[in-house]
C-alpha cells in the first residue's frame, strides 16, 4: 500500500469525484457475492428454492431490492458516478444453514460497476435479514466481497 494514491482525494487531501472524462468507454462487468447465515431452523422453511414469510417471498423480494439498489448506488455511496446500468442479475443459492447471494452488473462506460455489484449484494442481504428477523435475530451477514471485475484499466479476479 505504500506509495499508493487514493483516487478520491486531491493533492491537499480534499475529497472529490474522479474525473473520468478522458477514459475510453469499455464493456465493464463486476461480480460480487455475500453470505447470509440464517440457521438450520429458518432454512428448513425453504420450499421450491423460496422462503415464504408473512412479508412475502423472501428471495424474490431480495433480488428485486438488490437490483433497485444497484441502480441507485450513486445516491447511496458518496463520489460514485451515476451510471445507467445495462444489466444486473442476482442469484440466491441456499445451502445447509445459509444462502449465498451472487450479483453481476455490466455496462459500456468510462467507469466500473464493482460498487453496483457490491451494493446489490449488500441490499439483497439486508432485505433477507429484514424479512426473516421475526423468525430469529441470530442472522449473520458476512463475506460481502468483489469476486471479479473486467473492462477497466485493471482487471481483478479473486483467487
Amino acid at each position: 500500500m505504500k506509495g499508493k494514491k487514493l483516487t478520491h482525494t486531491d493533492e491537499a487531501g480534499n475529497p472529490g469525484m474522479v474525473d473520468v472524462s478522458s477514459k475510453a468507454v469499455t464493456h465493464r462487468v463486476a461480480r460480487a457475492e455475500g453470505t447470509v447465515i440464517l440457521g438450520k431452523e429458518i432454512m428448513q422453511l425453504i420450499k421450491d428454492q423460496e422462503l415464504q414469510t408473512r412479508k412475502g417471498p423472501v428471495f424474490q423480494t431480495a433480488i428485486i431490492a438488490g437490483v433497485m439498489a444497484a441502480k441507485r448506488t450513486a445516491d447511496l455511496i458518496p463520489l460514485t458516478h451515476p451510471i445507467p446500468l445495462e444489466d444486473c442479475k442476482i442469484r440466491i443459492e441456499p445451502s445447509a444453514d445459509r444462502v449465498i447471494i451472487h450479483a453481476s452488473a455490466s455496462i459500456g462506460s468510462k467507469t466500473g460497476v464493482e460498487m453496483e455489484a457490491l451494493t446489490a449484494v449488500s441490499v439483497a442481504a439486508l432485505t433477507i435479514y429484514d424479512m426473516c428477523k421475526a423468525l430469529s435475530h441470530d442472522i449473520v451477514i458476512t463475506d460481502i466481497r468483489l469476486i471479479e471485475k473486467t473492462g477497466g484499466k485493471k482487471n481483478y479476479k479473486r483467487d
